[in-house]
């Protein structure tokens, strides 16, 4: 069975939309992209909401895709490390 850390933004952001709190999903991600240290006006900010994994007690977990406005790619430590379970 998978572990999951309650307090990655993945989760954070799952519980949101479990709880009819979406609306505050965007801040939440804009914050999470200025404690590292990025613009979060660079981005544009997209969720997914895709099946939970096997052995998980979510039914659902929301995936965060960034798209940089400028056209240029995101870097991939960056958007692993939002999408981290």
């Amino acid at each position: 069975m998978a572990r999951f850390n309650p307090y990655a933004i993945q989760m954070q952001l799952t519980r949101m939309f479990e709880e009819g709190q979406s609306f505050f999903a965007v801040t939440k991600v804009q914050d999470w992209l200025r404690e590292h240290n990025e613009d979060p006006q660079a981005y544009e900010i997209i969720f997914h909401k895709k099946p939970a994994p096997p052995g998980s007690e979510a039914v659902f977990v929301i995936e965060v895709e960034l798209r940089r406005r400028d056209g240029q790619p995101v870097a991939v430590w960056l958007q692993r490390e939002l999408n981290q379970p």
